[in-house]
């Protein structure tokens, strides 16, 4: 009941929104990994995208994986629209894309644990619907008119929103898949370093994971079209936050660039009020037309927060956002590489040395070259692929100094060797299916659905 009142309690001071950033410090034993995939549901033969309805489609889907696995529902109106275990979720994105939120872990091996054993289980229900799932970072095959709306009202809402404030928005939304992993942080101090460390090298990871080099049935001109498509999205809610380098920073100056983050919604007896364009500083002064007189609750500021898509979000941890999704090893791979730059202290020291002497205009252009060139990207007469080769190197040492065990005495450091080969080639996951593209399947982009499914 006490939660649930400071859940609903109005927020009336800068200093109350501040005070949603106070759990989230905590002493490195308690530090924890989280990570989050999106995959595209396809049914096999026609490769078609999944509808919700119907008794082959996405309700069906999830309604099956809470009968296996005794998740429970979490619902909008009658509407299925996900589902929760413990600390550990599966949500729908826009177009249908399959996310699992996985729980907060000690180690990278219960990462992979937990990812294969989602897998796993996802296979198990789909394969009973016909249903597939696509590990890639941009819809290969369908237009933005094919993909289904889920029943979630805030989607909608960013739908007709999108298309006032960028080009692509849209395309980020129902086209496009991700993976990230979510990181703690010891202190204020600490987590401007590693806001700063992750950030700046946020590129470097899209490069290293690049998969998304087509749309609508061909390649489409860059190597990870999902972080162009970002480029594009919306300026005031997206980016490299040239702020977080600057004199000053800290949960403060987050707080107050997202307070100038517009709107999108509020939710309201279980509904969510269009909101989109509005400002939450007005919100905070009780000025909304739509809200005469209410004040904002801890939760309205919670959801305001998950509006903001920045390359590195701030909640109570960082969240790295740069990477397309991929196949399971790729899955791991992507919450290993921070790992190991952010969870030992000289390792992130060493990040931040390394790229110490970048601009604000040295990281804008890289992330804007790394979609196209991939790791031939330049940085400060410097190549990405020459970049991620000491990120790597210094990630290895970090996660080699965790120590972390599995069962037969191997530490996390095996969870790079994928990484390692794509740096060391200079060749991105989408380059090499682009030579499949042009080779063996003879320009057939169907040939995909087997090469990239999960």
């Amino acid at each position: 009941m006490a939660e649930a009142e400071d859940q609903s309690r109005p927020l009336e001071t800068f200093e109350d929104l501040l005070a949603y950033f106070e759990p989230g410090p905590k002493p490195k034993s308690e530090w924890k990994i989280g990570t989050e995939h999106e995959k595209f549901g396809f049914y096999h033969g026609t490769h078609a995208p999944v509808p919700y309805e119907g008794e082959v489609g996405v309700r069906a889907l999830l309604e099956g994986m809470k009968a296996l696995s005794g998740w429970d529902g979490i619902y909008e109106g009658e509407a299925i629209i996900g589902l929760k275990q413990g600390m550990a979720s599966i949500t729908l994105e826009p177009g249908g894309q399959f996310e699992l939120s996985g729980a907060p872990l000690e180690h990278l091996h219960q990462t992979c644990t937990e990812v294969g054993g989602h897998l796993a289980d996802v296979r198990t229900v789909a394969d009973r619907l016909n249903i597939g799932f696509l590990g890639l970072g941009f819809n290969p095959l369908h237009s933005l008119e094919d993909v289904p709306l889920m029943p979630k009202g805030r989607y909608k809402i960013m739908r007709d929103y999108m298309p006032k404030v960028g080009r692509l928005g849209r395309q980020m939304m129902f086209r496009s898949c991700t993976v990230q992993t979510n990181l703690d942080f010891a202190s204020e101090a600490d987590m401007v370093k590693k806001f700063r460390a992750s950030l700046a090298l946020q590129p470097i990871a899209t490069a290293l994971f690049a998969n998304s080099p087509f749309a609508e049935g061909r390649p489409n001109g860059f190597l990870s079209y999902r972080a162009h498509v970002w480029s594009d999205t919306d300026p005031d809610r997206t980016g490299m936050l040239p702020f977080v380098f600057e004199p000053g920073m800290g949960f403060a100056r987050y707080a107050q660039w997202a307070l100038d983050v517009p709107m999108y919604f509020a939710k309201r007896d279980g509904v969510y009020l269009n909101l989109a364009g509005r400002s939450f500083r007005d919100f905070m002064a009780g000025r909304l037309p739509e809200l005469p007189g209410q004040k904002p609750t801890k939760k309205d500021w919670e959801d305001h927060l998950t509006t903001c898509f920045p390359e590195v979000r701030l909640k109570t941890y960082l969240e790295m956002r740069g990477a397309d999704a991929g196949p399971w090893s790729r899955l791991c791979a992507l919450p290993a590489l921070f790992v190991g730059l952010l969870y030992d202290d000289a390792a992130t020291e060493a990040a931040l040395e390394l790229v110490k002497d970048w601009t604000a205009e040295d990281r804008e252009s890289l992330r804007r070259a790394v979609p196209f060139l991939g790791l031939k990207a330049p940085v400060r007469g410097r190549s990405a692929q020459d970049v991620a080769k000491d990120v790597l190197t210094i990630a290895r040492e970090g996660l080699r100094a965790r120590a972390k065990l599995n069962a037969s005495g191997d530490d996390e450091t095996g969870f790079l060797s994928e990484l390692d080969e794509i740096a060391a080639s200079g060749i991105t996951p989408a380059q090499r299916l682009l030579e499949q593209y042009h080779g063996a399947w003879q320009g057939d982009i169907h040939k995909v659905y087997q090469t990239a499914a999960y």
